[in-house]
């Protein structure tokens, strides 16, 4: 565990203390070290459950791939800020890296943590940096008030989750993930123990974020620059999904009656939102929007508490994370040329950048769910677990597919096809480095194909 952590904080003083203009390839290659260590995590998911034991970090099969996916997207987030942070002055850029770094270090312990209170405070402390990257690095005007949404809305989530917790301490007397699955559950009856449930379970759905508390996503993903984007999709989601699986085993008697409306919310809100993407003009926004229909079915997928439920959405999350953190990349590059985010004032892109173009399509079919990618896998799952719990739920599951096929299109022929307006001209060509950064997102995921197992999580 030390040997990802103590190198991942020993990047702050590399970003201070390197030469000018080293800064950026010394941050990088450091960072892709890391992650490339962190590799080696995937090697040893033991049949118990926990290994690297110390009194506070530990992995299981459930945090591994997710802590992968963490120590993957630092050095994207690097590779993809280069450009639009280099006009700044030197410690601007230095605070930038920094800000990332801290982040990181906040998710790998959140995901490693044992201590549901350790997990409890990194959660919350993943909030600031994120803040301050969407509040001064943002692109719009917007931005202050796309960080109060953002701030605001998780906090209030996330207070009675304190609350929730400290009564678990004093009931059961620990709040360690170890030994909580065996602590003896309670006859959950009162109208306090229903407040309670729905107290652990809040603050992880405002973070997912569930229809109906979504409102601050769209915001945040559109003010924020591309690493906050590609952070907030790629893993900040991901630890409402991460957190609700790890509370699901406490909250046992009380689940199967009080899950309806939240699972309900949360299907409909793949409908919804759906639509809202089929009459976005916003690039950054449609995304955004598409990614709140995604979680809306590992929401699903978690609440019903069958083992296909869990394993579909922890392969939906890892595979999102992906998908999304490249779409959100493909439309900053399109952005830092047209300096529009306006779909119809950029389109036609496949002339002008016609490899820009395959990848586009690739990231976009991976965010339909197209055979054999392990979006579909995940998909797949949850639905038919869905199913079997119920089968009126395939209406809404197959019209959210089906709307989740069209706006995908849509978004790709808006973006690529159709005649080049006359005002785009003498556009920079692709960069390597923007190549390396796709090739970075979509060959994890191609090859995840070949051994789906490594993010099964321990229901297999």
């Amino acid at each position: 565990m030390l040997k990802i952590l103590i190198p991942t904080i020993m990047l702050i003083p590399t970003a201070w203390l390197t030469p000018a203009k080293l800064i950026w390839p010394t941050t990088l290659a450091h960072s892709l070290i890391v992650a490339l260590f962190s590799l080696t995590w995937f090697n040893n998911a033991s049949e118990t459950g926990w290994t690297k034991m110390n009194t506070f970090l530990a992995l299981d099969p459930l945090s591994t791939p997710l802590l992968i996916l963490t120590c993957w997207l630092l050095p994207l987030m690097i590779l993809a800020s280069q450009n639009h942070t280099s006009a700044e002055p030197i410690n601007r850029q230095r605070m930038f890296l920094t800000l990332l770094v801290t982040l990181q270090i906040f998710l790998i312990m959140a995901f490693s943590a044992t201590e549901v209170l350790l997990f409890y405070i990194m959660f919350e402390a993943t909030l600031i940096p994120t803040l301050i990257l969407i509040t001064r690095w943002g692109n719009q005007a917007e931005r202050l008030n796309a960080g109060t949404y953002f701030l605001f809305y998780t906090l209030a989530g996330s207070l009675p989750l304190l609350v929730a917790l400290l009564i678990l301490q004093n009931t059961t007397g620990t709040l360690s993930l170890l030994t909580l699955p065996y602590t003896t559950s309670f006859p959950l009856v009162t109208i306090a123990d229903k407040l309670w449930w729905a107290a652990c379970l809040l603050a992880f759905l405002v973070k997912m974020p569930l229809y109906g508390v979504h409102l601050w996503l769209p915001k945040a993903h559109v003010e924020a620059p591309v690493a906050g984007s590609m952070v907030l999709a790629a893993v900040l989601l991901k630890l409402g999904g991460y957190g609700m699986m790890r509370m699901m085993m406490m909250l046992e008697p009380l689940t199967k009656s009080l899950s309806y409306p939240f699972i309900i919310l949360a299907l409909w809100g793949v409908v919804m939102t759906g639509s809202i993407c089929l009459r976005q003009t916003d690039l950054k926004s449609l995304i955004a929007y598409s990614s709140v229909g995604h979680m809306g079915l590992v929401v699903g997928g978690i609440l019903i508490q069958t083992p296909w439920g869990f394993t579909g959405a922890l392969v939906l999350m890892i595979a999102h994370g992906l998908t999304s953190s490249a779409l959100f990349c493909l439309a900053n590059t399109s952005y830092e040329r047209t300096h529009t985010r306006t779909m119809i004032l950029a389109r036609g892109m496949q002339l002008v950048l016609p490899l820009m173009a395959s990848w586009w399509f690739i990231a976009t079919l991976a965010n339909l769910a197209l055979p054999p990618l392990p979006n579909l896998m995940g998909e797949l799952m949850i639905v038919s677990s869905l199913f079997n719990w119920s089968w009126t739920t395939i209406v809404l599951t197959g019209l959210g597919m089906l709307i989740t096929a069209s706006y995908s299109l849509y978004m790709f022929l808006m973006t690529q096809r159709g005649p080049t307006p006359q005002h785009i001209i003498a556009l920079d060509p692709t960069y390597t480095r923007e190549h390396l950064l796709l090739i970075l997102h979509i060959v994890p995921l191609m090859l995840l194909i070949m051994n789906p197992a490594l993010i099964w999580g321990w229901t297999a």
